[in-house]
């Protein structure tokens, strides 16, 4: 993150990414569901792709200002291992779930759908409850080794595990409440029961939570870092 860049411009770019990572994500999906003819695994494998890409794009861009973010969680878990100030907190989380909820409407109108159609994508039961648990998991915690210990490499392996979590997860892996509480205003391929938020979300903190905890035992000397 550049030093002297203001909370201002920080959550700027912490919206704005985001907006750009949900327009992927609805965007490709409602696009797989037009040409895939309902093939899912082809639609899952273009909705997957066009995620990976757009956020190597977004934290290779945003990521030197703001930390590149674009998740609720990441957020405080980096300010958990002292990162981030935790002033910063809340403006970066409100900014992100308005950029979260402004790509699903960019991606709505750009494909002529309704925009903000309550999602009737059933996704319930433990299994994806858990699912979600290790998806978000296996993200902070991609995120806290290699944002200390190989910070080059965060754009390319965050891409990489969120493709592929697309694909061991039930879930899909959104490991990401903005994530979560955008798709479930989009009726696509890629959207979520309202209903199933909340449990959504709350796997998601675990996961979070976990992984947050493991890197501190596994990097004793952060927290003297971080004092």
């Amino acid at each position: 993150m550049a030093e002297g860049v203001s909370l201002a411009r920080r959550a700027t770019c912490e919206a704005t990414g985001t907006a750009i990572l949900l327009t992927a994500i609805i965007g490709s999906a409602i696009m797989a569901q037009r040409l895939a003819a309902g093939d899912g695994a082809l639609s899952l494998l273009a909705n997957a792709l066009a995620t990976g890409g757009a956020l190597l794009a977004v934290i290779a861009a945003f990521g030197p200002y703001s930390g590149g973010h674009f998740n609720p969680l990441v957020t405080l878990s980096q300010a958990w291992q002292g990162n981030i100030p935790w002033r910063g907190v809340p403006v970066y989380i409100l900014a992100q779930l308005a950029g979260a909820v402004t790509g699903v409407a960019i991606a709505d109108l750009m494909f002529g759908d309704p925009v903000f159609l309550a999602s009737q994508h059933a996704r319930a039961g433990a299994a994806q409850v858990f699912s979600e648990t290790v998806a978000t998991f296996g993200l902070v915690a991609t995120i806290s080794c290699c944002s200390r210990r190989a910070s080059g490499l965060v754009p390319f392996a965050v891409p990489a595990y969120i493709m592929g979590a697309y694909w061991f997860t039930s879930s899909t892996s959104f490991a990401n409440p903005a994530v979560t509480i955008a798709r479930s205003l989009s009726d696509s391929f890629a959207g979520i029961r309202p209903v199933d938020v909340p449990m959504f979300i709350l796997a998601q903190i675990v996961g979070a939570a976990a992984a947050t905890l493991l890197f501190q035992w596994l990097d004793p000397a952060l927290v003297e870092r971080s004092a």
